[in-house]
């Protein structure tokens, strides 16, 4: 038999599954204390929790039997995933069971917003009959940009075409072949900004996407825009929209989501144009069922012996394969965030060459660590070696992986290729006896790399005193040069320069590198 915890309130229908399963045995004890949770957990094959209990490493540690970890629900920053990898625990969420009802909550959003509807109605709950304090605007012909074109994004998308609103997105991995598509047109975040009357966000927040809604943004949109937010707190830079709608630059704003919560101070919810509630993009009955049915479908798959079809944390690699694929692992995951840090464009595909001894055994572990890396530059950590085919595959991302003679005289050669709508670029790597992880070729040029810390990647014309002037720049900038290597076609022709930086180097240094004479291309990037 069994035994499955559930800690935390989940729909009933949604848990059906489980209750009506004659191997398990549910236990339902939502807001325990934490000895209460210690003490259940140690007896529970599996648990299953929203966002309030929090799944710490002490909590995985206590559950000696523990196979399974459910979230019901997308995020899972209430569970320690590292933990749950060392113990042995799969983690499973629900990614796709709130997509409806989130998309449906940023339409009535973006309506209540559009009409006033919640401030005419308090206004008539105070006894006031103002008909025209509340005019409104219309969607249709109106331009909707959609910042982070996901499954909710795209939900919301087709939602507003039947509004007949001209549609604009942006999203990293987006390309115009893919936006022709499905019916939108193809944007920067820049021309999003300047061409949308409404703006929705739908992007994780990571560092990345951490106040990409800013000051400055705000200072790119229309006179009037509207902004909305029903993804993630702190994609939004508080401070600077509250300044937006005091200065009339933006009309309105419709809040689901805050970068603190509760909001209950927040002095955003004082201005008369701001539209808000209280995190309710999930909150529906179907939606509630939805993630807890995903949920314990995968946690009664897993108890019996199966495949989850949502995991979210790393798989071990097969024992058999070990010995041979783990040195490589580092590897893998240094020349995908290499090549996916300077790589420009909406990426179509992502090629793996695998050759020499590699070509022995099965690399795909190695080729999820390499996708991994990519995506995490633009998804966040929420991708790992599990669910990034997944989500490159929900993306129009092909993954492509091949085992080639040429080895180019290296004993094993691994070697990246990102196609993009603007570009291809490579990147080779071998393992230096003794001497670890290397760079070995970058779009065709020999190098001698190690993929760590602060670099530089120049394209610039082989001309005498190029290495001069850009050493001469850094200086002056008091950034050191550790090491440097350059990769030439031949004399006086493209060439390639990959510096190692003792510290990280700001836009203001990337721009005066960017308009040095013969160079062509900066790039700066941390790994």
């Amino acid at each position: 038999m069994h035994r499955v915890l559930i800690s935390d309130p989940l729909s009933e229908d949604g848990i059906k599954p489980l209750l009506e399963a004659a191997d398990t045995e549910v236990i339902q004890k939502p807001s325990m204390e934490k000895e209460e949770l210690l003490e259940e957990v140690a007896k529970a094959d599996a648990l299953i929790v929203r966002s309030q209990t929090q799944v710490t490493k002490e909590v995985l540690e206590h559950g000696v039997n523990l196979k399974i970890v459910g979230r019901a629900g997308v995020g899972v920053d209430n569970i320690d995933l590292d933990a749950a990898t060392d113990n042995g625990v799969v983690v499973v969420n629900a990614p796709d069971g709130n997509t409806i009802s989130t998309a449906e909550h940023t339409m009535a959003m973006l309506m209540s917003m559009a009409r006033n509807i919640p401030q005419a109605y308090h206004s008539l709950q105070q006894g006031n009959w103002d008909r025209k304090k509340y005019v409104g605007v219309e969607l249709k012909n109106k331009t909707l940009g959609v910042v982070g074109f996901g499954r909710i994004g795209r939900v919301v998308t087709r939602r507003a075409k039947g509004h007949r609103m001209n549609v604009i997105a942006y999203d990293p991995f987006l390309t115009r072949e893919k936006a022709e598509k499905a019916g939108v047109e193809h944007g920067t975040l820049d021309e999003v900004l300047a061409q949308a009357d409404f703006i929705t966000v739908h992007t994780p927040l990571i560092a990345a996407t951490h106040h990409l809604i800013n000051k400055d943004a705000f200072a790119k949109m229309k006179d009037g825009a509207r902004i909305l937010n029903c993804a993630r707190g702190g994609i939004i830079e508080e401070e600077a929209l509250y300044e937006a709608l005091q200065s009339g630059k933006i009309a309105g704003a419709a809040l689901d989501v805050f970068e603190e919560e509760p909001a209950i101070n927040n002095k955003l919810l004082e201005l008369p144009q701001v539209v808000s509630v209280p995190h309710l993009g999930a909150s529906t009955v179907e939606a509630q069922e939805n993630v807890a049915v995903d949920v314990s479908n995968d946690v009664m798959e897993v108890l019996r012996g199966g495949n989850a079809k949502q995991p979210v944390n790393i798989p071990s690699i097969p024992e058999e394969m070990q010995d041979k694929l783990t040195p490589y692992i580092t590897l893998s995951e240094k020349l995908g965030a290499f090549l996916g840090s300077i790589v420009r464009g909406g990426l179509n595909n992502i090629n793996v060459y695998y050759s020499g001894e590699l070509t022995d055994v099965d690399p795909t572990p190695l080729t999820r660590k390499v996708v991994k890396s990519v995506l995490q530059l633009f998804v966040g950590n929420r991708v790992n070696d599990v669910n990034s085919y997944k989500i490159a595959k929900d993306k129009g991302i092909e993954i492509n992986e091949q085992k080639t003679t040429s080895t180019k005289g290296f004993t094993n050669l691994l070697t990246v290729e990102l196609e993009t709508d603007e570009e291809t670029r490579s990147i080779g790597g071998t393992l230096l006896n003794g001497l670890g992880a290397r760079v070995v070729r970058l779009d065709g040029y020999s190098v001698d790399v190690i993929p760590e810390g602060h670099l530089i990647s120049i394209h610039h014309k082989d001309q005498p005193g190029a290495i001069g002037r850009v050493g001469s720049l850094l200086a002056e900038h008091d950034v050191n040069i550790a090491t440097m290597q350059v990769g030439r076609t031949d004399i006086g022709g493209a060439a390639i320069m990959i510096l190692t930086i003792d510290k990280e180097v700001g836009p203001e240094c990337q721009e005066h590198l960017a308009h040095v004479e013969d160079i062509n291309r900066v790039q700066y990037l941390k790994l």
